[in-house]
């Protein structure tokens, strides 16, 4: 993630945030340059841009951003939607009789907007299933309750559902202990289930099928036997020695997916430090240091990027450890997992130069359609379409 500035005040300010806390200028993200802007009213409802790059051009708010600010993208003023880039990805959102679910569904939101962030930076971009039905991605966001069945988190030819209850963290967490996983986040979600979408977009029918196969296993293996198993007996005794989590364990999509999932992971956190102008300088020489991040998006090999990583999370856990917090970064990354990391990583940087919005449809999509039901959070209600 990019730090961002107030164009008015200079103030340091987040990707999240509506408005300036110094001069209380109304903030917002412009897609097209990828920046928080500052912007003063003008006519007709209108916001002019501060923005030195665009300034006196015309936007207005996302109408989440207006009638439930839960959104704070901007929309060129002649442009004909009234829901920004990243809200048309959404068809349905909770019932919002509920203040509860307005709070998880703005946090879901907040999630999905940090996902299109960090795709954005790689070139990969998606439509969405609007304006691309066959190849498009979208999100559903889901209560359980409105049926009788549970509402299962996972991915479906390009439609992500996601269960609501994920957004609180006293249920997050309880699934997190339930599931004995060392880390489980809202955005780690998204992350995810997008690997599964582009896993279709990017691997299959590809010159890449092979090589994945190679590493992660065959594709083919029965999906739903593989999960069954997974649940009753528990992961691999070697997990440890040859995947990224447990449950990249289960079945070669579900490893591509996790695996795709840090593979984001430490890209955004990477181009934070970068960003931050964070550099490590140890006392001793040859313990890990940092001087100015090499991001694979950017220039530099992905075994420079390692170095870089290995440095910083070294640094993150202790800094964690010394006041008494568990690390925050809980993970073993072994020689076969590196190995995976960098394979995403040719796949990605293949890429970086067509984007995917031209790719044919795959001759059979095959990602799983979703993962393992979620526990109930939530009294009954009827979800709301939002176009």
């Amino acid at each position: 993630m990019k730090t961002f500035h107030c164009d008015k005040c200079s103030q340091q300010v987040f990707f999240e945030n509506t408005h300036c806390s110094n001069c209380d200028s109304m903030l917002g993200y412009e897609p097209s340059l990828r920046t928080i802007n500052s912007y003063e009213p003008a006519d007709n409802g209108l916001w002019s841009s501060l923005n030195k790059r665009d300034a006196g051009k015309l936007y207005k708010q996302c109408s989440n951003y207006v009638e439930h600010n839960v959104c704070n993208w901007m929309i060129p003023a002649d442009d004909p939607h009234e829901l920004c880039e990243s809200c048309q990805f959404t068809v349905v959102i909770p019932a919002l009789s509920s203040e509860k679910n307005v709070v998880l569904w703005s946090r879901l939101e907040t999630a999905k907007r940090r996902l299109l962030f960090s795709l954005a930076a790689l070139n990969l971009t998606p439509d969405s299933k609007e304006t691309a039905p066959d190849t498009g991605l979208a999100f559903q966001f889901l209560e359980d309750g409105v049926t009788d069945q549970c509402v299962m988190t996972g991915h479906d030819d390009g439609l992500i559902t996601l269960n609501i209850a994920e957004a609180d963290p006293a249920e997050r967490e309880r699934t997190r202990e339930q599931m004995h996983e060392r880390y489980r986040t809202l955005l780690g979600h998204f992350r995810h289930e997008s690997g599964h979408y582009y896993f279709d977009r990017l691997v299959v029918d590809s010159q890449w099928i092979d090589g994945f196969r190679a590493l992660f296993g065959d594709e083919r293996a029965d999906y739903g036997e593989a999960l069954q198993r997974h649940y009753s007996e528990g992961p691999v005794a070697d997990w440890e020695e040859r995947f990224v989590s447990s449950y990249a364990s289960s079945h070669p999509w579900e490893d591509w997916a996790e695996t795709w999932a840090h593979y984001l992971h430490m890209l955004d956190t990477l181009e934070t430090a970068h960003a931050c102008g964070l550099s490590l300088k140890p006392a001793k020489a040859d313990e890990p240091s940092l001087d100015g991040v090499t991001l694979p998006s950017k220039t530099g090999t992905f075994d420079e990027t390692l170095s870089d990583w290995f440095a910083l999370t070294y640094v993150l856990n202790s800094l964690n450890r010394s006041i008494g917090m568990p690390d925050s970064y809980p993970f073993k990354l072994s020689t076969p997992v590196l190995e995976k990391l960098a394979f995403v990583h040719k796949v990605v940087d293949s890429y970086k130069a067509t984007g995917i919005r031209n790719l044919a449809k795959p001759a059979a999509a095959t990602a799983p359609a979703a993962a393992a039901p979620l526990p109930a959070s939530g009294a009954p209600a009827t979800p709301v379409q939002t176009g």
